[in-house]
């Protein structure tokens, strides 16, 4: 079984860096459509990521920074993909541990996964990234897609 790193599925066309959003909607819309024009995703996987995130959410409260994981059914994905967002301005999550308290996310990664071992081994090897505040840091300072890209290949994530 090969290692689930999150360089080798993170993809250049889905990877955002300094963005605007000003809803998680806008930002599943647009990872979405990016997407299905890429032949990713079935046409339901909006509604399904949408849905599951309200269901279950996906904050996470760190240290410094607010951080968001939403993903959906392994059978709406057709190419497998993680999906990197880092945002100006902070788009608002729940959190995954108590659905009441909000989230303010500097930075998102949606899973588009369709193996379930994979999801499973691809959130814990996120909960590794995100304990370690350097490596954030510079994600969130990263101001374009390259230097997104660069930063997890060059710390082997």
């Amino acid at each position: 079984m090969t290692e689930t790193t999150l360089s080798s599925y993170v993809k250049e066309p889905l990877v955002f860096a300094q963005e605007n959003f000003t809803s998680q909607e806008e930002l599943f819309e647009q990872v979405y459509q990016k997407s299905l024009d890429l032949g990713w995703v079935r046409e339901d996987f909006l509604e399904r990521i949408v849905k599951r995130e309200k269901e279950f959410p996906t904050g996470i409260q760190l240290m410094n920074f607010g951080a968001a994981i939403p993903h959906t059914d392994a059978e709406c994905v057709r190419e497998e993909f993680v999906a990197v967002i880092t945002m100006q301005e902070p788009v608002t999550f729940y959190s995954m541990e108590d659905n009441t308290q909000q989230v303010k996310a500097q930075i998102i990664f949606v899973l588009g996964l369709n193996q379930p071992h994979a999801q499973l081994e691809m959130l814990q090897s996120l909960m590794g990234l995100l304990q370690n505040e350097t490596v954030l840091s510079e994600l969130l300072l990263a101001t374009t897609e390259n230097e997104l890209v660069t930063t997890i290949k060059k710390n082997q994530l």
